[in-house]
């Protein structure tokens, strides 16, 4: 095998599964039934919903822990809580969690001020964002933090802007990213989900070898480290793609220095046709979804 091969079953063991799915969609349909139904009188598991995050730019690996939905409200509800004399964004927020809880009664159910958090006993938490459309084809959500205010978000320009690329790169955005949380989650990295596709997203679409195939990627892996250690340390946040929002970071120039000196180790043993020590280092980088 050759390191194409490595790459792509590396690529292969990191893409979450069909009963990681499957269980995600379960628990959304019923997330999404019971709000439509509360909300709408609508008898649908399926209609006003769409997942953003890490899970909605198809970014995410098997260890992932959070599942972010955005639900789209019925705009008679802006009218109704933001003519409240308090804090009507927390009251929108409970009205929406208290609909969640005649399905998920014995789940723990809370929030942080703009979202509504489920978690679930295996570990993993579903982060349901209620937002109306509005007219920028944007969401307008609620924020009830410091008394409560409205705040806007474009997550399906962002989306969009991030699945051209992907395709344009003949999908290997997509794959840099998972590969990048992957090295994330085994060096412990302090990056979040949308740093990390954010990156990617600016490195790969000046990169030359961007449309090439798995037997580029241990160039791939050592460019990126690369731009990621060449990133101004005291830089605190980056413009996310397709909608210019602050994405905030820090700390993580040091470990992708580390990262790239050892992909050019791993290279320089791949070249001299040591391939045991070279998938060595690549397992240090990426955890044992690399294969041995």
């Amino acid at each position: 095998m050759g390191v194409g091969e490595w790459f792509q079953g590396f690529c292969g063991n990191i893409r979450i599964g069909a009963n990681e799915r499957g269980s995600f969609a379960y628990r959304t349909g019923r997330i999404v039934g019971q709000l439509n139904a509360d909300l709408r009188s609508l008898a649908s598991k399926t209609s006003y919903r769409f997942y953003v995050g890490s899970y909605g730019r198809s970014t995410a690996i098997p260890s992932v822990s959070d599942v972010d939905l955005l639900y789209e409200l019925p705009a008679v509800l802006y009218e109704r809580f933001d003519k409240y004399q308090g804090n009507g964004q927390s009251a929108l927020l409970a009205h929406v969690r208290t609909s969640i809880q005649q399905t998920y009664p014995t789940s723990k159910i809370g929030g942080d001020g703009q979202v509504v958090v489920i978690a679930f006993n295996d570990g993993v938490t579903f982060e349901v964002l209620p937002a109306f459309l509005n007219k920028a084809d944007g969401y307008t959500f609620a924020d009830s933090n410091g008394g409560g205010s409205w705040r806007t978000c474009q997550p399906k320009q962002e989306m969009a802007a991030f699945s051209t690329r992907n395709s344009a790169c003949n999908g290997n955005l997509v794959e840099l990213a998972r590969m990048t949380r992957a090295w994330r989650d085994q060096n412990n990295v302090p990056m979040s989900g949308m740093l990390i596709d954010t990156l990617a997203y600016q490195f790969i679409g000046a990169w030359q070898y961007r449309d090439k195939s798995y037997v580029y990627y241990d160039w791939m892996t050592r460019d990126f480290f690369e731009f990621l250690a060449g990133q101004n340390t005291t830089q605190t946040y980056w413009s996310a793609p397709g909608s210019g929002s602050r994405v905030y970071g820090s700390g993580f120039q040091y470990k992708a220095r580390q990262g790239e000196l050892r992909t050019r180790e791993a290279i320089d043993n791949q070249q001299h046709k040591y391939d045991y020590t070279a998938k060595q280092i690549y397992r240090g980088l990426y955890g044992s979804a690399f294969p041995s």
